[in-house]
């Protein structure tokens, strides 16, 4: 098999088709990542779970996904991209089906993890295989706007659909919805999408176990937080091993022959610096989500499906935005746009940041959001592309991965840092002359207000960052490209001369 015969065929309809099969799949991801915040009631109705158990719903596919997406990743780059990705897509087409019809909460929870694993393949396979099949150039930065655009409003989406299904039919049915989405995929993948080259070199056990364990470990050991509190031995203990086991991978990476995880993709402060900045702005974007929606629900009175509803002004304009992306990068350049979007970002959050207990969702909400949907518009494609920016091909999969693990670890670190900074907030508002609902509405908004707060702050660390890393990195390599095309053209002119 040669590279020749790896190469998507030229046309509009096949990049058409492969852009919207990669779109479509990790869409069905993302989708199901936030469609269960707004089932959550209906869940822990039928099941019976604890408040606590009600959590690793979440959580167990977080954990897994978190922590298998590095070698899940490796998997692509050794076995064929194409193969790994229809694999993945398979187990979570099964696994969706295992959740709809669990008929206790020890089988949903298990179904869960097992959507994890189908996921952690599939995401950084999708990525690996737009960037195998888009050369650099205005080809990639649409297909990466629109991935970008996924991103965006997958999350949010997820969030209507799955309160229009737990409202009119079932909670379950938001996983159905999985499976003919799988089945229809699975079957395009092989008709559409040619096969990368598998790897015949070694693979990297040692790494794919220390980055697994480590991963996992600090996937489970912040979400442990957000319940037991940082100081819980549990949480002290495997945040610990977490960070034990990824300085061991770091130090195996560094003599690997082979590295699930090559140190060279950190060489990069452009790369670096998207890794660190997607990682924040995730976590503030996880939080904006999962606390915004408490707020519309507990506190201004909206049933599952009116707040998956009040989401929309973000995702309009996201989706408006981010299709602006290939028309602006050229103009502007990706690292100014994404300074822009984080910016954007950051005023929308410190807004939303303000509510109080007599705030109305016009002024204090739907306005934010606009913000916060045109930032995200701005951003997500331009984090995306620093990530994978300059990456050879025998590269694409570990940084691909390396994109989707900062992706997951900053939305699991970022939940559990705010839960933990907004755990006492609203302890205060105690009055016996109060009434006990305005009390609660009282105490959640506070709640609410507190931790955004906290993902003001983090989105303030992310732009910081993308300042002082990735705004530089760009420019640099901008003027080396400058100066070497300046210098072939004297020498073109001297041969001329000559």
């Amino acid at each position: 098999m040669t590279h020749t015969a790896n190469r998507p065929v030229a046309g509009r309809i096949n990049s058409t088709a492969i852009l919207a099969i990669i779109l479509i799949s990790y869409f069905m991801i993302l989708l199901d990542n936030s469609i269960i915040f707004t089932g959550l009631p209906s869940i822990q109705s039928s099941m019976g779970y604890s408040a606590t158990g009600l959590s690793w719903v979440q959580d167990a596919y977080t954990l897994v996904f978190g922590g298998l997406l590095l070698l899940g990743a490796r998997l692509g780059d050794i076995f064929g991209r194409r193969r790994v990705f229809v694999s993945g897509l398979a187990i979570f087409a099964i696994a969706s089906f295992l959740v709809g019809v669990a008929p206790n909460g020890w089988w949903l929870i298990a179904a869960r993890a097992l959507q994890g694993v189908g996921a952690a393949v599939v995401a950084p396979a999708s990525l690996s295989l737009l960037t195998a099949s888009f050369p650099p150039g205005p080809e990639r930065t649409r297909a990466v706007a629109w991935y970008g655009a996924a991103a965006g409003i997958g999350a949010s989406l997820g969030l209507v659909i799955g309160g229009a299904l737990a409202d009119w039919v079932s909670w379950r049915a938001g996983f159905f919805i999985n499976v003919p989405i799988g089945i229809a995929m699975i079957a395009l993948a092989p008709r559409f999408i040619p096969e990368t080259e598998p790897n015949s070199g070694r693979f990297d056990v040692a790494g794919a176990v220390l980055a697994t364990l480590g991963m996992t470990a600090l996937v489970f050991g912040t979400v442990n937080s957000a319940e037991a509190g940082w100081t819980s031995p549990i949480t002290v203990a495997t945040l610990a091993a977490g960070a034990i086991l990824l300085t061991l991978l770091f130090l195996n990476e560094a003599r690997a022959e082979q590295p699930i995880m090559p140190l060279r993709l950190f060489r990069s402060r452009e790369r670096s610096g998207a890794y660190a900045a997607r990682m924040l702005y995730l976590g503030a974007m996880i939080g904006f989500f999962y606390f915004t929606t408490q707020l519309l629900q507990g506190v201004m009175g909206f049933s599952a499906f009116q707040a998956g509803i009040a989401f929309f002004p973000m995702t309009i304009v996201n989706f408006a935005v981010a299709m602006l992306i290939p028309r602006l990068t050229p103009r502007f350049g990706n690292s100014a746009i994404l300074s822009v979007g984080i910016a954007v970002t950051l005023a929308g959050m410190a807004w939303l940041s303000l509510v109080h207990p007599g705030s109305t969702y016009l002024t204090a909400i739907a306005l934010p959001m606009i913000l916060i949907g045109a930032g995200q518009g701005l951003a997500f494609a331009p984090l995306t592309s620093a990530g994978i920016s300059g990456v050879e091909a025998e590269d694409a999969g570990a940084a691909s991965g390396l994109v989707n693990t900062a992706h997951q670890l900053g939305s699991a670190l970022g939940l559990g840092i705010l839960v933990a900074v907004s755990a006492g907030a609203g302890a205060s508002s105690d009055d016996a002359t109060t009434a006990l609902t305005d009390h609660v509405s009282t105490a959640l908004t506070d709640h609410v207000s507190t931790a955004l707060t906290a993902g003001t702050a983090l989105l303030a660390a992310c732009l910081v960052i993308v300042l002082a890393l990735i705004v530089p990195a760009t420019r640099t390599r901008s003027t080396t490209k400058q100066f070497e095309q300046e210098k072939g053209s004297r020498d073109v002119a001297l041969v001329d001369r000559g």
